[in-house]
């Protein structure tokens, strides 16, 4: 995340960005204040914000710390992100980045609405938009670069684990 927020049109949008909340807030630690846009619990906008932020030319990291609160998005992703370039007749394409994650079950189990991966079901839903689940810790960078630095127009959507974390 460090080095994507050294271009200038990065944007990193989500809850628990900008301030303590979930582990993800970890790799933002040295990102500039002012690339972070907190967001209350309201992920249908936020995916939304995102949206128009990349139309404008920027480059927004989406940042959903469960698998189950990016559920609530399902709109904007797939009748709105996937469709755009078809919904333009090919003349817009914004590149987003949207993280997510899986809930962690150990040291505690945080319940079942911490712990979906709906994964497959957005693959089957997708067509423009490329998910990928990061399962080892030596694909994270490499992954991330790749889709920051694309020129293709897709948007990714990684899907990372939290015990990768601990």
């Amino acid at each position: 995340m460090e080095e994507i927020s050294k271009s200038d049109s990065s944007i990193f949008i989500g809850q628990a960005v900008a301030v303590a909340g979930t582990v993800m807030r970890n790799t933002l630690a040295n990102i500039p204040q002012h690339k972070l846009f907190e967001f209350p619990v309201d992920e249908d906008v936020q995916l939304g914000f995102s949206i128009g932020f990349a139309l404008a030319g920027f480059t927004p990291i989406s940042i959903f710390p469960r698998w189950n609160f990016l559920l609530l998005a399902t709109n904007q992703i797939v009748n709105h992100l996937d469709k755009m370039k078809e919904l333009s007749g090919d003349n817009s394409s914004p590149k987003l980045i949207i993280r997510t994650a899986i809930g962690s079950e150990n040291p505690l189990h945080p319940g079942p609405q911490h712990t979906g991966d709906f994964t497959a079901a957005f693959k089957l839903m997708c067509r423009n938009l490329e998910i990928i689940k990061l399962e080892k810790e030596s694909e994270i960078y490499g992954e991330y670069m790749h889709a920051f630095t694309r020129n293709d127009g897709i948007s990714t959507l990684f899907v990372e684990e939290m015990d990768l974390y601990n």
